[in-house]
C-alpha cells in the first residue's frame, strides 16, 4: 500500500513539474488565399468506381491493369490486383473483381481472403 501511494505521489509530482502551454490550433487560411483541399481529395482512392464505367475507365480509376478472368466480350469479369499497403518484406495485394455487362461496369467485389502462402 505504501509503495502504491509513493508511486502515485511521485507521478503527481512529475506531472506538476511539466511546463503548461496552451493548445495551438491551425489558423484559418487568409481570405482569398489557398484553401486546403477537401477531405475526399486527400484519400488514396479519390477517383472512385462508378456503375456504367467502361473497362478502360475503371482501369484508369484504379491505377492498375485489369486481368481477364472469364466471360464473352462485353460480359466479362476482370481482376485488379491492388498493391497498397504491406511492408517491403511482405507486400499486400488485395484482389478486386469487376463485373462488366454490355461493356459497362455492373458491379465489383473485393476479395481479402487468406494469403495462399499460409495455407
Amino acid at each position: 500500500m505504501k509503495q502504491c501511494l509513493a508511486a502515485a505521489s511521485l507521478l503527481l509530482a512529475a506531472a506538476a513539474a511539466l511546463p503548461i502551454s496552451p493548445a495551438l490550433a491551425q489558423g484559418l487560411p487568409p481570405l482569398g488565399g489557398p484553401y486546403p483541399p477537401p477531405f475526399t481529395a486527400t484519400l488514396s482512392n479519390n477517383t472512385p468506381l462508378a456503375f456504367g464505367m467502361s473497362a478502360d475507365q475503371a482501369a484508369f480509376a484504379l491505377g492498375v491493369p485489369l486481368n481477364y478472368v472469364r466471360g464473352v466480350p462485353g460480359d466479362e469479369i476482370f481482376l485488379a490486383f491492388r498493391g497498397y499497403g504491406g511492408s517491403g518484406l511482405f507486400p499486400k495485394r488485395d484482389r478486386l473483381y469487376l463485373l462488366f455487362r454490355k461493356g459497362r461496369l455492373a458491379g465489383w467485389k473485393g476479395d481479402w481472403g487468406n494469403n495462399w502462402m499460409w495455407q
